[in-house]
């Protein structure tokens, strides 16, 4: 008989064998807080203009080298839940505004890492999590009454360029002036009347060699390709869109045709050329001056269409052709046929150029408001294209943001010191236990101006005095200077330094809601990993052992 050997009480003797169990303040929660903290420290120096970089080998062994939070985040495939559950907070706020992940998880882990301290004192997690959603909601409220400057009319470039300055300094800094006049360029001339404003029409197209001062923006779209035929440039462009190929079309049903002679063979390809010809010559006298293709264009389907003076493009991705019939007003046909007139899609000029060694096909449409623009950026190497690109597209949900709220704060760290200030004197005025959690949500707030001083190779606890001091006068909009010698301070709406407004209100709420929901963690059950033991490395041909 087999001798029965009982299972640990508890959990264990529930679960199979290979499951983990962690519970309690230490085996639970400081775990959790531990890797948060970790992980924090990671993107907490990549903050600022300063921000340093990263570089990132994904698990496809792609390189990213970059300080954007975003795409660290995206591309380092965190595995710890607790971890994961900021990571998530930064892509809600991502796919919400746009901008501001970094601050998300950073100010979570700040959170976490008071909380810690508030843990080992024998401050419960409720206490400690009522706390922290009283003081949001006291931050909140105090946010509104910090607004500094509004956009009022987002048609009006001026006005746009200083909303969108400090985003794009905060990425690209040296660079913010050029890259704000393309972006508001971009995204001005392309808002539409009534619909809200979609950050997919403001296209990015990369092209090696020159600098970026060389980067500009095109009313339309630009495709890193050479044209089909021999036709290079058509004015005032009647384009014909198809997602199929442009060749003789084969037959729907499989058919055996006996040919007896030559003279037989020599008709039977007639009639094909002939039936191409009369398929382009009809496509010719609808008004199309230009094809795009999905599919391959032919060479007999070439040579017709080089007799009939029509250019011809063939562009594989069905997403980009969708975008193309978006921009000239195309409808894309599935069938080889002549298009009607509402059919057709209308540029003033489709040509192709040549920037640097690369072809490009331009199809340009000035003034189509509610159409798309495309930035053209141009860079020395691949990696600091993309980094451009991502600065580009921060920039682009920014504008976003603007149009449904124009209001800011002033940046530079001064409304984190404002904030943290009069939570502070908030926390004076509560009874209970949860008062110390609302002091450490101020201390929290500190981390910012702290984080710019020491990734700008400054003290931190003498910037803080110095702030602390500047908004005890009444100075509330100072910050610190990242220009100046030292730990200086400036007036950040003098300097033309702002945050938007909706970015960090929902920052706020999103790393205070992830931070609560990893304290509110007792227990950790893991199941047992699915899969059998790993297989011993199998010795080939030409094996050691051997």
């Amino acid at each position: 008989m087999a001798l029965h050997v009982p299972k640990a009480p508890g959990m264990a003797q529930m679960m199979k064998e290979g499951s983990r169990y962690f519970s309690g303040l230490e085996e639970a929660v400081f775990r959790n807080i531990n890797a948060c903290k970790q992980f924090t420290q990671t993107v907490r120096t990549a903050y600022g203009p300063n921000g340093m970089n990263k570089m990132v080998i994904n698990h496809i062994e792609k390189l990213f080298v970059t300080s954007d939070a975003g795409t660290i985040m995206r591309e380092l495939d965190i595995e710890h839940p607790a971890a994961k559950l900021m990571v998530m907070a930064a892509q809600m706020q991502e796919s919400e505004v746009g901008d501001g992940t970094n601050f998300v998880v950073i100010f979570a882990g700040a959170l976490l890492e008071a909380s810690e301290e508030l843990l080992r004192l024998g401050i419960t997690t409720s206490e400690i999590v009522t706390g922290f959603e009283a003081a949001l909601e006291k931050a909140l409220e105090f946010l509104s009454t910090l607004v500094v400057y509004e956009v009022t009319d987002v048609r009006n470039i001026d006005q746009v360029k200083r909303g969108l300055k400090s985003a794009i300094m905060s990425k690209q800094y040296g660079n913010e002036d050029l890259l704000t006049s393309l972006i508001s360029e971009a995204c001005v001339s392309i808002l539409p009347e009534q619909t809200t404003f979609n950050v997919d029409n403001v296209r990015v197209c990369k092209i090696l060699g020159a600098g970026l001062q060389s980067s500009q923006v095109i009313q339309g779209m630009v495709f890193k390709r050479c044209v089909e035929g021999d036709v290079t440039k058509q004015l005032k462009a009647k384009i014909a869109i198809y997602t199929c190929p442009v060749d003789i079309t084969p037959t729907e049903t499989k058919g055996t045709v006996l040919i007896k002679s030559a003279t037989e063979l020599l008709n039977f390809s007639r009639g094909e050329e002939s039936l191409l010809d009369s398929q382009i010559k009809a496509i010719a006298d609808a008004g199309a001056t230009v094809i795009v293709s999905g599919g391959k264009i032919g060479d007999m389907a070439l040579h017709f269409l080089n007799k009939y003076n029509i250019m011809a493009v063939r562009i594989p991705s069905k997403f980009d052709l969708r975008r193309l019939c978006k921009t000239v007003g195309a409808t894309a046909l599935s069938k080889l046929i002549p298009p009607t007139q509402d059919e057709l899609g209308y540029a003033d000029s489709v040509y192709t150029d040549e920037l640097g060694d690369t072809s490009v096909v331009v199809f340009k449409s000035e003034g189509n408001e509610g159409r798309i623009s495309t930035i053209v950026v141009r860079g020395s190497t691949e990696n600091y294209m993309d980094d451009i690109e991502r600065c580009i597209d921060d920039g682009v949900n920014t504008f976003k943001a603007m149009t449904k709220d124009g209001k800011f704060l002033a940046g530079a760290g001064a409304v984190e010191i404002e904030l943290a200030a009069h939570i502070a004197a908030y926390a004076d005025t509560l009874p209970g236990l949860d008062q110390y959690a609302v002091r450490k949500f101020a201390t929290a707030l500190e981390t910012f101006p702290k984080t710019l001083a020491e990734n700008s190779g400054n003290r931190a606890s003498e910037l803080l005095s110095k702030l602390y001091a500047a908004h005890k006068e009444g100075k509330k909009n100072y910050g610190f200077d990242i220009n100046g010698y030292g730990a200086s301070i400036t007036d950040a709406v003098e300097a033309g330094i702002f945050d938007s407004y909706r970015t960090k209100e929902w920052a706020l709420k999103y790393a205070v809601n992830s931070a609560c929901t990893i304290l509110k963690v007792d227990q950790i059950i893991m199941a047992k990993r699915a899969g059998g033991p790993k297989l011993p490395a199998q010795g080939g041909h030409n094996s050691d052992d051997e």
